[in-house]
């Protein structure tokens, strides 16, 4: 598995990381409830087995947060005693109160820190390689009291690294010019190429990139071939892209390739709920990056009207069910 340095933190990676959102909570085209995921007793034994066949498999980054269910725990029983290189990335909660202002000093360390501690128990450990910031607006990014508090548990050793996950818009280059997070965290795919337009700055400014969202939340693999009736403009595009995929080659597949072949990327996540799908993924990452007249094949083949991609809002109205 090919490793790559994530920025200024240090850290070695997995180019291929494991996105762990699926393990804990329902997620992803066709998966409405609990209902539709494996039962507890089938979850937990088969969760553990997987993390741990990935780790022999040479993955090293997980990504997981408080609210992805149980997916923390099942990630520290299945890394308890792998940690030598294993990095973990888990989320801050929302920092902000009810009336949508950051909190101040001492509630927002009161608001962090039972979050932190009961990760740092979930997932077995005395330190957590990287506390990202989670869905995070403007306010939460340039607050100073944010900033200090994360360079405090730095500081400390409870953390690594900090980082941010962002989203279209502006939040990712706010990030970068305020160089206070070792990590951002960008959704970036075939579909969706905006955030590439930060991947040059985020690199001259020592700053680690973790890629999530590479298969659109499903849209990108078989799951997407029939899609809401309110996407039909995505289902076009889907099909052109299915039609412009190298021969041979599965439409999940070249999306991820196309992930891991951005430059100053240091980790694409994957979410992984099934062997099979384990297989699927590290046959991908071993096929590396692709050729620049792929890549730049690729780039060209973007969504025309990027601002339309709305994944949380689709979710939110029902049309990615």
């Amino acid at each position: 598995m090919e490793t790559r340095i994530l920025g200024r933190s240090g850290l070695r990676v997995s180019l291929l990381g494991f996105g762990c959102v699926e393990l804990g909570i329902p997620y992803g085209i066709g998966v409405r409830s609990r209902a539709d995921m494996l039962s507890d007793d089938q979850a937990v034994a088969q969760a553990v087995a997987l993390l741990q066949e990935a780790l022999e498999r040479g993955l090293t980054f997980y990504d997981t947060a408080p609210s992805y269910g149980t997916s923390e725990a099942l990630l520290g029983r299945a890394s308890a005693d792998r940690r030598q290189g294993v990095v973990l990335c888990s989320k801050c909660p929302g920092l902000t109160g009810e009336d949508g202002r950051v909190l101040a000093r001492g509630a927002l360390r009161d608001r962090l820190m039972p979050s932190l501690e009961n990760s740092l128990k979930a997932l077995r450990c005395d330190a957590l390689d990287i506390l990202m910031l989670h869905r995070v607006d403007e306010a939460v990014i340039a607050n100073d009291e944010v900033a200090e508090l994360l360079a405090d548990l730095k500081a400390q050793g409870l953390i690594r690294a900090t980082g941010a996950s962002t989203y279209p818009g502006g939040q990712t280059g706010r990030v970068i010019a305020s160089r206070r997070w070792d990590v951002i965290q960008i959704a970036l795919n075939l579909l969706d190429q905006r955030e590439a337009a930060w991947l040059d700055e985020a690199a001259a400014a020592g700053i680690g990139v973790v890629v999530r969202s590479v298969l659109c939340k499903g849209i990108l693999t078989d799951r997407g071939r029939v899609l809401h009736p309110a996407l039909r403009a995505v289902q076009e595009h889907r099909d052109r892209l299915v039609a412009a995929a190298p021969p041979g080659v599965a439409l999940s597949a070249w999306a991820t390739r196309f992930a891991m072949s951005c430059p100053g990327v240091g980790t694409v996540l994957v979410g992984i709920d099934r062997s099979g799908y384990l297989d699927q993924a590290c046959a991908v990452a071993a096929a590396g990056p692709l050729s620049p007249e792929e890549f730049r094949q690729a780039q060209a083949l973007a969504f025309p009207d990027p601002e339309f991609i709305d994944l949380p809002g689709w979710d939110r109205r029902g049309w990615l069910t």
